[in-house]
């Protein structure tokens, strides 16, 4: 066995999962705990857990993936004010940022707003030189009113230098007391989505920092001087200070975690995976071992967004959904109990049927309470609802798949045992070993990444001198994310001829992965 161990903890909205994990990818402890009210707590309690029977001396790393940001935004609770600068005039005054925001995010998050002169053109052009008066200005009108400031600047991408000037000046206008959120860190091309990114990601930097600092404190708490890290929403890590500065990009890392988990225990890098959890079931497509990223523009909290997030579709469907009995019909869905199923289910003594019950009195589930308590749940009912989940899971499956070829499905979480073990049009059903902590192994076993999405001119350098820049800035940035020097490798590379530009203009998206140093 090796000696050197790792942590892998998920926060999902019913269970806190986490396990122990060696250089093999053994998993040598794991547990499974419900997630509180306050998800800090329920970290402690399963870090508490699994490392009872582990030498500590053996622990070198720490991985988390939390639900913290993306609930934060989903029920609008404690996210920043942010002050909105916008580098793109006179070309982009049409339209306000924030302007087509749902109305109760707008008011929590969107403070002062600016539209300056700046910005470039897709070849490094200047649309306008930078208005460095206007954005002292702006700087001076946000003390005090918000916490951060959010900057976003035409084609940054491609040409970071407007928005890292301007966020000089905001620093030293403010004595560093008002945070900052480039865009060119967040999103990729496309100024409103990637603006709107950047706003949530600078409305998110107060949780972002307790949620490391609750992590940290928990770890030191066990006597546990580690690195920590947070995954991501491609299946990868960020350091935990990267953590703080980036954190929308983890706000649909639970799902990634759960695929990336299952790719790994079941030994197969391409396959469908359907992650079903307390509350909801979320199904993707892993392709070389990585979840498929989603092409269009993904929305977060109703807010339009272009960062990297895995193509999921989700839906209210897990352990603790609730079943209602009207007459002869059968609904099932949407509301859920959610975390409370372990005392709210009628197995376990509680008054609310659910389809654990289901599961567990058709044989689906068991070990996890008294059938008989479930004695009064007539079969008819049993028969509705678990036809109505197998047709779901059959729906999303074919929705999912790119083609028809039958794929097996890889089914994991704790609320897989509502999956059946034939589904139309799938080539099989497989549930691997630790298959319920999946999510937290996927979270141990990640790698650091990076990525560069920006806009070349061919007929400047040429083209293999671009790709060959883009590779190795890649590379580097998946370096500064902790993987080894000597064992990062480009996982990926996209070109999109711009056609419609002069000059050869093409977007090139690369990506690199790297397991991290020893």
């Amino acid at each position: 066995m090796s000696t050197r161990l790792r942590i892998g903890i998920d926060v999902g909205g019913t269970n806190t999962d986490a396990v122990v994990v060696d250089d093999d990818g053994n998993v040598l402890a794991s547990t499974k705990t419900a997630t509180t009210p306050d998800p800090s707590d329920g970290i402690r309690v399963a870090l508490e857990q699994v490392i009872v029977d582990v030498d500590r001396n053996h622990i070198a790393q720490a991985m988390l993936g939390t639900t913290h940001p993306a609930n934060a935004i989903i029920r609008r609770r404690d996210l920043d004010a942010v002050g909105i600068l916008r580098l793109a005039a006179p070309s982009s005054l049409a339209i306000r940022p924030g302007l087509a925001w749902p109305v109760d995010l707008h008011d929590a998050v969107i403070g002062k707003a600016a539209i300056l002169r700046g910005g470039f053109e897709y070849d490094g052009q200047e649309i306008s030189p930078l208005d460095e008066d206007g954005v002292r200005a702006f700087a001076l009108d946000c003390m005090g009113s918000v916490r951060a400031v959010a900057i976003a600047s035409a084609f940054a991408p491609a040409t970071t230098e407007h928005e890292m000037r301007a966020a000089e000046i905001i620093n030293e206008v403010t004595g560093g007391s008002v945070a900052v959120s480039l865009s060119h860190q967040v999103g990729s091309l496309g100024l409103l989505e990637r603006e709107n990114a950047t706003i949530l990601n600078a409305s998110l930097f107060g949780i972002a920092r307790r949620v490391v600092e609750g992590f940290q404190t928990a770890l030191a708490s066990h006597g546990l001087d580690v690195e920590s890290f947070l995954t991501q929403n491609d299946g990868t890590l960020m350091t935990a200070d990267e953590a703080v500065r980036l954190p929308i990009l983890t706000v649909g890392s639970g799902p990634t975690n759960s695929m990336r988990g299952a790719c790994a225990l079941a030994g197969l890098s391409d396959a469908l995976v359907i992650d079903v959890g307390g509350t909801s079931a979320d199904v993707g497509i892993l392709v070389d071992g990585f979840p498929r990223e989603s092409a269009a523009a993904v929305e977060v909290g109703g807010v339009r967004t272009n960062f990297r997030m895995p193509d999921l579709i989700s839906i209210g469907l897990g352990g603790g959904t609730i079943v209602t009995e009207s007459g002869a019909s059968v609904a099932v869905g949407p509301d859920s109990v959610g975390y409370k199923v372990v005392t709210e289910a009628l197995v376990r003594g509680g008054s609310t049927l659910t389809l654990s019950d289901i599961a567990v009195r058709s044989g689906r589930l068991t070990g996890f309470g008294d059938v008989a308590l479930a004695g009064g749940v007539s079969e008819s009912t049993v028969s509705a609802a678990l036809a109505w989940v197998d047709e779901q899971i059959t729906v999303l499956c074919d929705r999912m798949k790119a083609s028809r070829a039958s794929m097996p499905l890889i089914a994991v979480g704790g609320g897989s045992h509502l999956v059946p073990n034939h589904v139309s049009g799938i080539a099989e059903v497989i549930r691997p070993a630790n298959y319920a902590v999946a999510n937290a192994f996927g979270a141990a076993i990640a790698e650091a990444s990076g990525a560069v999405d920006r806009v070349y001119r061919y007929e400047s350098l040429g083209r293999e001198a671009c790709l060959d820049e883009a590779k190795q800035m890649a590379v580097d940035a998946a370096v500064r994310a902790g993987a080894d020097p000597d064992q990062v490798r480009i996982t990926s590379v996209a070109e999109v001829p711009m056609t419609y530009l002069p000059g050869q203009g093409c977007r090139v998206q690369v990506k690199a992965a790297g397991p991290l140093k020893g």
